[in-house]
């Protein structure tokens, strides 16, 4: 049986997810689950979840807590990351607050823009640590990166070490679930191919037994009838002709067109979320102290209360900005309730699955583009379909994506570059010229204020970043 190791185990909602998916399959509820976290009040809440829900679907797994991190790698076959370098608070914070004082807002900031430049700063060294000791007490494990900005941390991977790694993301798999929806098709319908770059990847086929449906979207978007929270997504079908992945408040961050401090009817027109991410934070913190004494009790009918009412409250929060984004999530989790699917819908345990039995599956995962994609940059990160089986996670090639697409990739993809660059030759003039490149911030701000913009968050970061000379 294989050894799964979870690194940053204290995140105990997305580890029971995860957990949840590796236990569900017959195969692997005799695993050996290593939990890693260097906070040991969340890794115990994880430890007793863990146990609780392995008892729940009548698994045997061998479970470990440990903040040894060296203990819990020791000959890993998989090793799962999902940590937040400085966390909410006060890293995140930061990447908001200060960018604010210069007129820079943000929605997310936390895969480009100056808030994912400064968050890839923190976390490379951190994760190129972890890879350092993969290399010496597992150097055969499958590393399932899931930590944010997700192409900047594998291509610095990529370039550093040798572990094996593929980073994931829900974007994919979400965004044609949101489109079947708008459509009126089941999702388990739809045939689609997806290729870029993470949260910049573009639908480059989709379509329902053979028809083509971006007909249908493109009428959506020129009627005026999209959701309200997907504005800004349907807006860029109308414009280069394909629909993206990854959520419109993520996107309208990525480009120079819809956040403009001098334009509020740009916000107003795209229903912007402008600070969404610390206002998610801090609802997230609230929901943990009322789940926690729940999620840890060991009470399987206490926790499906719970999480009913609570998912209850999500929609009806939900309702109130958006009703057509409520009822695609009501109708997708009854559905999901009837066919009595278990599954969170993360590639993580499918990866596993399929590497352990040879049952053969395609994910899209996030690799290092040799040969991939044409006209991207070799080397870069790019997100493909990906054929997983007892060879492990193997790319398909994709060729060239219009060229429209791979011109707006390559603005976010020398961001990603220069930060990389500034991470592994600890030269801090490539943090200013990554932020001078970045779209978002070079339509907002001067030269000046951006090189003063990066000279204040790096104070403020301190002990968070190593020493930029």
């Amino acid at each position: 049986m294989p050894k799964i190791t979870f690194i940053g185990a204290g995140s105990t909602v997305f580890t029971r997810n995860l957990l949840g998916d590796i236990l569900g399959f017959p195969e692997l509820q005799s695993a050996t689950i290593s939990l890693f976290d260097i906070d040991g009040e969340r890794l115990r809440d994880s430890e007793r979840v863990a146990h609780a829900l392995a008892a729940g679907l009548g698994a045997h797994p061998t479970i470990e807590a440990t903040t040894d991190r060296a203990r819990a790698l020791d000959g890993a076959d998989y090793a799962i990351c999902m940590i937040q370098v400085g966390g909410y608070r006060p890293a995140t914070v930061v990447d908001f607050e200060i960018p604010k004082k210069y007129g820079l807002r943000q929605t997310i900031g936390d895969t480009l823009g100056i808030g994912g430049i400064m968050r890839g700063l923190r976390t490379i060294p951190v994760l190129l640590d972890m890879c350092r000791e993969m290399e010496q007490r597992c150097p055969d494990v499958t590393f399932l990166q899931y930590v944010n900005p997700m192409a900047i941390n594998c291509w610095a991977i990529n370039r550093a070490s040798r572990i094996k790694t593929v980073g994931l993301c829900h974007s994919v798999q979400h965004t044609a679930a949101e489109l079947a929806y708008d459509l009126g098709i089941p999702v388990e319908e739809i045939d689609y191919h997806c290729a870029g770059i993470n949260h910049v990847a573009f639908f480059t086929r989709f379509e329902h037994r053979g028809e083509d449906l971006y007909p249908r979207l493109r009428q959506l978007a020129a009627e005026g009838q999209v959701p309200a929270s997907n504005r800004v997504r349907y807006e860029l079908l109308r414009r280069v002709g394909y629909f993206v992945t990854e959520s419109s408040e993520h996107f309208s961050e990525y480009v120079p067109w819809f956040i403009k401090r001098d334009r509020p009817d740009l916000i107003e027109r795209f229903n912007i979320p402008l600070d969404e991410y610390p206002r998610r934070c801090e609802r997230q913190i609230a929901e943990w102290e009322g789940m926690r004494p729940v999620l840890t009790s060991g009470d399987p009918q206490a926790l499906a209360r719970y999480e009913h009412g609570r998912r209850e409250a999500r929609l009806a929060a939900l309702a109130a900005e958006d009703p057509r984004a409520a009822a695609a999530l009501r109708q997708r989790w009854e559905r999901e309730h009837q066919e009595g699917k278990a599954h969170s819908g993360e590639y993580g345990s499918l990866i596993i699955h399929a590497m352990e039995t040879g049952q053969p599956r395609v994910i899209y995962g996030n690799v290092a583009n040799h040969g991939l994609i044409d006209n991207l940059p070799q080397g870069c990160c790019v997100e493909v379909p990906c054929l997983v089986d007892r060879n492990g996670v193997q790319p398909t090639r994709v060729g060239a994506l219009p060229p429209q697409l791979a011109a707006l990739m390559q603005t976010n993809i020398n961001v990603q570059a220069l930060t990389v660059e500034a991470a592994l030759t600890g030269k801090r003039e490539h943090i200013y010229h990554a932020a001078m490149l970045d779209p978002h911030t070079a339509a907002e701000l001067d030269l000046d204020q951006i090189w003063a913009l990066v000279d204040d968050l790096i104070a403020a970061h301190g002990d968070w970043l190593p020493v930029y000379e």
